[in-house]
């Protein structure tokens, strides 16, 4: 049955969001029309004929369900009331609201790092001056499409100071795209004193973040060296363990990542040179690692004619960048045989939206058991962001944030890369 798929707001109303009119358009829907609307409830009514989101109960019926955890069974339905999954079992005849045939059904996907205003300007380049305000906006609100109709319904944006404002935009329905928790900025350490780097956190509190994030090393293109001091970190990430966030360190080094497991930071991202000591070390701490080992890399050398002359994306940065490609791989592999916890990140950047599912691939192809990785992008990625009793899992009482591909994934985990399906907090976006 075809329905009515809600269209984004236009460019005009995204570019008011982003510029900080968020909040007072906050409770507001975009209605099916694209227009605002007088609530979330009625624009979802209206998109699902009143059901899903109203009184009547949504039923999906699939080959598989993939719970997140592990779990898989057989020919199965998800019931859903309002936003939330009230029940999963066996198939009861039908008719079923949503009948997807030879698929597999599994929760939505869960993206620990991206980087959603990130775009190519309209001279096809990466950092172009005096882009267009209304350009930026539909680049972005492109991007946070893109991610959401790949099956990803929640990622963690980290890096700008207006993703508040897009957060609480598409939270309430006036942009479409994935659930957002973000660190409202990022934090490097430069000459700062640790009461400078603490005053930083709370002011990242006060402009609404839901983590940290913190450079404890240079880029790849500059060699990945540790250039902050342990004190730096140990006020970041104290000083946000007070304020009760959580922090994402950016670090290459193994010096950098034991700096940052004694401060006691919460996940590691990147992490291309850890050697055995810095494995270890996040082991013993049993502190997440998130190392994107399929997109990023690969994205830049992908697009190195639109990224080339911005910063240091220079000849030398992206020759530093091929040379480390290959270890990647080596490197994941070595935290997989440790029994590092993992989640899955990507840190898509400008021509990376979309192709979230690639570090899914590339993490299977590296030694992972496919389940493993899927668990890898819905329920540890949720725990780790603090959500695991509310997203990353298909059961009653969880978000019916919910995704179908053809197939079984399981054991052809690129069928994730198909998304066929696509629903958040019981709306459904894509079918």
């Amino acid at each position: 049955m075809t329905r009515s798929l809600p269209r984004a707001a236009g460019p005009l109303l995204v570019l008011l969001v982003l510029a900080g009119f968020g909040p007072a358009l906050r409770g507001r829907a975009a209605g099916p029309d694209g227009m605002p609307g007088t609530s979330a409830m009625a624009a979802t009514d209206a998109v699902q004929g009143g059901r899903g989101r109203g009184r009547t109960p949504v039923t999906i019926h699939a080959a598989r369900v993939i719970d997140g955890r592990g779990g898989m069974t057989t020919d199965a339905v998800v019931t859903i009331q309002g936003s939330r999954i009230t029940a999963v079992g066996p198939a009861t005849g039908g008719p079923y609201t949503y009948e997807l045939g030879n698929a597999t059904v599994l929760p939505g996907l869960i993206d620990v790092h991206v980087h959603l205003n990130w775009y190519f300007g309209p001279g096809g380049k990466y950092g172009e001056a005096n882009v267009p305000a209304d350009w930026e906006a539909k680049a972005i609100q492109d991007n946070a499409r893109a991610t959401l109709m790949a099956g990803v319904t929640t990622v963690q944006s980290v890096g700008w100071n207006r993703d508040p404002a897009l957060r609480d935009a598409i939270a309430a329905n006036l942009i479409v795209g994935p659930r957002i928790l973000t660190s409202a900025g990022q934090l490097q350490g430069g000459n700062r004193t640790p009461d400078q780097l603490r005053e930083s956190v709370r002011q990242l509190k006060a402009s609404g973040a839901d983590l940290i994030k913190f450079f404890a090393s240079a880029s790849i293109r500059d060699g990945g060296r540790m250039n902050v001091t342990q004190e730096q970190i140990d006020a970041v990430c104290g000083e946000a363990k007070a304020q009760g966030l959580r922090t994402l360190v950016h670090a290459h080094s193994s010096d950098s990542i034991i700096a940052a497991v004694k401060a006691g930071c919460t996940q590691i991202e990147h992490g291309l040179f850890a050697d055995d000591a810095a494995i270890a070390a996040m082991k013993a701490a049993d502190v997440y690692f998130d190392p994107n080992i399929g997109l990023v890399l690969q994205n830049y050398l992908e697009n190195t004619d639109k990224f080339l002359g911005s910063g240091n994306f220079n000849e030398e940065g992206f020759a530093a960048m091929r040379e480390a490609l290959p270890g990647l791989a080596v490197v994941f592999r070595k935290a997989l045989d440790a029994g590092l916890k993992m989640p899955m990140g990507t840190d898509a950047v400008a021509g990376a939206h979309g192709q979230n599912a690639r570090e899914i691939v590339a993490r299977v192809a590296a030694g992972q058991r496919p389940m493993d990785a899927i668990t890898g992008a819905t329920s540890l990625a949720a725990t780790s962001m603090g959500l695991g009793d509310t997203i990353g899992t298909i059961a009653a009482g969880y978000e019916a944030d919910i995704v179908a591909v053809p197939g079984d994934p399981a054991t052809d985990v690129s069928a994730l890369r198909r998304v066929a399906f696509v629903m958040k907090g019981g709306r459904v976006y894509k079918q």
